[in-house]
């Protein structure tokens, strides 16, 4: 039996401090907003590296599904809004302090950018595509010579769009779950490591595909340390935000968590990867599907605690 002492006086079931208004369109719009942000930062990297003979799958393939993604993801967020016809509102002012304010402009911006890269490299990708009208080639002409300055704004704007989707949970301090720093940082990498799987599992070459696999392995090291930092930071703070951390250690995320996120999301791919970097004979399709995977159930689970956690104390 659990004895709890009510403090605050307001203990109203399903009411206060319970709060669970988010459903699936939220964690699916993080999911996606992120993997698009991993393909277009590794698109605009390699081409500001002068790299896209190596890597044509990351800067001309792939891309081409962010703007399906990042159309999707505004969907599942139009969806969740209260009063939907009111969502332009918020482009008619910009709060610096309101992390929702630098996610719908980011968004404003690179969704934009996300179309024109792929309109600029579709003809290469599909060699017998032809826009029909003169006007639209002249456009394509004019944005190719400034693909450069486009892939300076698309790295910037994406990574600001991954870490964003972090820092929009942890910006809600009344959730002591999401109530940590290290969420902008951890999101971000996982962003980007579900980008460099989904470009993996694009590529045709084996080159490319190796040395994604090396990056992806290197931000799934970072992704571990930060979930291990983030637990670590839990458990030495307040009574509220170690009761938080218990619904994954024992409690009822436990499981799902520690099996489907770390174990088969990081671990498993990390082992596969390193086995494929040894010319050991593995699918190589395999890591990248559970590290994509894995990214979506973290931010499912992520977003589903972070609402259950609480403040008694």
């Amino acid at each position: 039996m659990r004895e709890e002492i009510i403090v605050s006086g307001r203990n109203n079931p399903l009411i206060d401090p319970h709060l669970e208004i988010w459903e699936w369109q939220i964690p699916s719009y993080l999911f996606l907003g992120g993997l698009a942000a991993g393909i277009l930062f590794f698109a605009s990297l390699y081409t500001l590296m002068k790299k896209e003979k190596q890597y044509k799958t990351a800067v001309e393939i792939a891309p081409l599904i962010t703007p399906f993604l990042l159309v999707l993801g505004l969907f599942f967020l139009f969806l969740d809004l209260k009063h939907q016809l009111y969502f332009w509102r918020l482009y008619l002012t910009i709060k610096l302090e309101s992390p929702m304010s630098w996610g719908a402009w980011v968004l404003m911006v690179i969704t934009p950018l996300s179309f024109i890269w792929s309109a600029i490299h579709i003809e290469s990708v599909f060699p017998k595509w032809d826009w029909k009208f003169d006007i639209v080639k002249e456009i394509i002409v004019f944005f190719r010579k400034y693909k450069t300055e486009m892939a300076w704004v698309m790295v910037v704007s994406s990574v600001i769009l991954g870490i964003y989707t972090g820092i929009l949970l942890s910006a809600f301090n009344a959730r002591p779950l999401w109530n940590t720093s290290i969420l902008g940082p951890l999101f971000l990498t996982s962003g980007l490591s579900t980008g460099a799987a989904a470009i993996i599992l694009m590529s045709k070459s084996h080159t490319e595909r190796l040395a994604l696999a090396k990056i992806d392995l290197i931000l799934i090291a970072v992704e571990i340390f930060f979930i291990i930092h983030m637990f670590m930071g839990f458990r030495a703070s307040t009574q509220v935000q170690i009761e938080a951390s218990n619904l994954f250690l024992g409690g009822e995320f436990t499981a799902v968590f520690w099996i489907f996120v770390m174990g088969l999301g990081l671990v498993i791919p990390a082992i596969l990867e390193i086995m494929e970097l040894k010319n050991k004979k593995v699918p190589y399709m395999v890591a990248p599907i559970l590290v994509i995977v894995g990214g979506l159930i973290f931010r499912f689970i992520m977003v589903h605690a972070g609402q259950i956690s609480r403040w008694l104390y």
